[in-house]
């Protein structure tokens, strides 16, 4: 058996088998293409396809595709063979470099916002020579753009290019006036954490909610839940562990650096953590894993559950977005180093980020609004929907002292003693993690909690990538016309925490005494909910950042802005149509079936017994009487909200009327439903239970 770095990126085209395969004229200038960024010949992509080919062939794949990211949040893929006709009837394998630069799949059934017309079916798909092509169940996957026929962004990844390329241009402004001549690229990087639920298949099957949702629409809490905490970092057990090594072998073989495995805070929850890789194949990768983990999961009769919170009460899931900017010389710029409070280029780093979260905390949460995240967002380790920053003692201590223009009195780390002769003492650190910051430094990068399990961690990415390339020009500005530097750059550090530090909050962000304190006397934005976020996405300055680094086009934004608003709709109108589907077929019967045995039950005793009263019979069935009255009300009242939604044709109403009307129907209907399945018997409950569903992994 093969030790792991022996078959690690066995399935990846990478590095090590272009310089294998390719002669050295190719490799080189391949080498400068994903260095560099710049095109390549069609010679020399012609050999590249064929030796490309030749390997994927050797490794049991016929055929390939271009392997892209549309505005659905997953990935698509169309699949050609490689066979060519060759004499009267045989084939031969071939592959050329116009195919593998170029595809045309057909554009018409993506999300576009507007940008096309459903007759317009032309788009083109561009490959990614940055993000190595890779084996996938017997296809050859490219990475590649998406594009429309007007050369339109249709895609996650080639806003998220364009964004990489904007900060690289912004920061090695600033870092040149640094004195950093050796620098030559700067590059952003993601380490993406993956929370999870893993249920068995056969409870699965039989919840239509789960189907057609990716959550639960009906469920009453269980006796037990995550209360004890015993779930959290406690033994895996044997089916989970055995899915988590099949996984990880998996992840490796396709180059993904899968580091970290645990049980997460709810029960049948877990998670996965990557190392960091440069951004735009972090995205690919975090593709990559959710894709893995449901297919593994069926192999052991389990399924992986990725919605933000497929259960009511206890911890939804999230997606920690770890990101930190670096040189091409190894220099994390987010490194405070031993001395921070001297350290110029970081603490100017620093402060280009803290005012780009200030100022386009907007686009922030837009980039983790969806329907699923709304129930997420606020509680059970999510972080609040308002957006500030942990940064903790001792880097807000530093700050405060520059603004004040006072000396930092630096503290010397003290070590841990934990009472125990044996145990290693250890430094401490200067400050403690904040698990409800939506922002929060952790030591040389900044952890972005607020995205959901289900995202694309693009979306996030462009947005962290965007504003603080907007802060790093704004700051190259500023200093590249200083008639002296050091004392502009200290004025410039000052002026921007002075501006910008009401962003920066270390306390409890679940504190109702905080929100009321972000909003009313901070000014900060509270968008609770994805209509009240998407709103802001084309408000003038979003649109000015966007256009003016040329991460999008204006058409491209509104587009985009169109797309989440439709999708927020279709989703709820889809759960909403689900729960009329169950209630109405399954719950509701089963519910005046258990009354009608109670009821000829009571009957029955009265008939042979009729000194005996009959208290448990005559009370439950009273109670379930009275709630299926309030449930079979409300089914006719969601219909005729959802037939007064289908006459608006704006997006943006429809989308707040499903926030103000839809939604508190369908909570109104699980409302009485859930207490109906506490006091029904189990064996008349047509779905599985919460107890059943997060227990059910054994």
């Amino acid at each position: 058996m093969k030790s792991v770095p022996e078959y690690f990126g066995c399935m990846v085209f990478n590095e090590a088998c272009m310089k294998a395969r390719l002669p050295k004229d190719t490799y080189k200038a391949m080498k400068k293409t994903i260095r560099d960024g710049k095109s390549l010949d069609l010679g020399v992509a012609n050999v590249v396809a064929n030796a490309m080919k030749d390997w994927a062939v050797e490794h049991g794949a016929t055929h390939y595709t271009h392997w892209f990211q549309p505005m659905t949040g997953i990935t698509a893929e169309k699949h050609d063979s490689f066979i060519s006709p060759y004499g009267d009837n045989g084939v031969i394998m071939e592959f050329s470099g116009k195919e593998l630069v170029k595809g045309e799949p057909d554009a018409s059934s993506f999300p576009n916002g507007g940008i096309r017309a459903t007759f317009e079916a032309r788009g083109y798909t561009a490959w990614d020579p940055t993000s190595y092509a890779f084996i996938k169940d017997g296809t050859l996957c490219i990475p590649t753009a998406f594009c429309s026929y007007g050369g339109e962004a249709l895609d996650k990844k080639t806003p998220l290019l364009r964004s990489m390329e904007a900060i690289n241009k912004q920061a090695m402004r600033v870092l040149k006036l640094f004195g950093n001549e050796d620098v030559t690229s700067v590059k952003t990087t993601v380490g993406a954490e993956q929370e999870y639920f893993l249920i068995d298949k056969d409870v699965y099957k039989k919840r239509k909610d789960l189907i057609y949702t990716g959550r639960t629409l009906f469920g009453a809490k269980p006796p037990k839940g995550q209360e004890l905490d015993d779930h959290y970092f406690g033994t895996i057990k044997p089916r989970v562990a055995a899915f988590m090594k099949e996984l990880d072998e998996e992840l490796w073989k396709l180059g993904v650096l899968s580091k970290t495995e645990h049980n997460e805070a709810a029960p049948a929850q877990h998670e996965l953590a990557p190392i960091f890789t440069t951004t735009n194949i972090a995205s690919d990768h975090n593709q990559l894993i959710m894709e893995v983990m449901k297919k593994v999961a069926a192999k052991y009769n389990m399924v992986c559950l990725l919605h933000e919170k497929p259960f009511a009460g206890v911890n939804g899931s999230g997606k920690h977005n770890n990101w930190s900017i670096s040189t091409n010389t190894g220099v994390n710029l987010l490194e405070p180093g031993e001395t921070p409070f001297e350290n110029a280029q970081f603490l100017l780093m620093l402060c280009a980020v803290i005012k780009a979260v200030d100022e386009y905390q907007d686009l922030l949460r837009i980039s983790v609004a969806s329907a699923g995240n709304d129930h997420r967002l606020g509680a059970a380790e999510a972080p609040p929907a308002v957006v500030s920053m942990f940064l903790g003692d001792e880097l807000s201590e530093i700050l405060d002292a520059i603004e004040a223009g006072t000396a930092y009195d630096a503290k010397e780390k003290s070590l841990m003693r934990i009472g125990v002769h044996v145990l290693p003492k250890f430094p401490k650190d200067t400050t403690d993690r904040n698990r409800t910051s939506p922002f929060a430094f952790t030591g040389n990068k900044f952890e972005f909690r607020m995205l959901g399990s289900a995202d694309t961690i693009a979306c996030a990415n462009v947005m962290i990538n965007s504003a603080v390339a907007e802060s790093l020009c704004q700051f190259a500005d500023a200093l590249e016309n200083a008639e002296d530097f050091h004392t502009a750059l200290n004025e410039l550090i000052r002026q921007t925490i002075r501006k910008h530090k009401r962003i920066i909050f270390n306390g409890n962000g679940y504190d109702d005494a905080w929100l009321k304190e972000a909003t009313e006397q901070r000014g900060l934005l509270n968008l609770r909910t994805t209509p009240e976020a998407l709103m802001h996405y084309t408000d003038e300055k979003n649109l000015a950042l966007f256009t003016k680094h040329k991460i999008y086009s204006e058409l491209e934004v509104r587009s985009r802005a169109e797309i989440l608003l439709e999708n927020y709709c279709k989703v709820l109108n889809i759960e909403a149509l689900t729960m009329l589907d169950m209630a109405q077929k399954d719950l509701l019967p089963a519910i005046s079936k258990y009354s009608r045995f109670l009821c000829e039950t009571i009957a029955a005793k009265k008939t042979t017994l009729p000194h005996l009263p009959c208290p448990y019979e005559e009370d439950t069935a009273s109670r379930l009487c009275t709630l299926i009255n309030t449930a079979f009300l409300q089914p006719t009242m969601l219909e005729a909200v959802l037939a007064e939604e289908n006459q608006i044709s704006d997006s943006a109403e429809a989308a707040l009327f499903y926030k103000d009307s839809v939604l508190p129907c369908m909570a109104q209907l699980r409302s009485a439903i859930d207490e109906a399945e506490t006091i029904t018997a189990k064996e008349y409950w047509p779905y599985p239970s919460y107890g059943d569903m997060l227990f059910s992994i054994t």
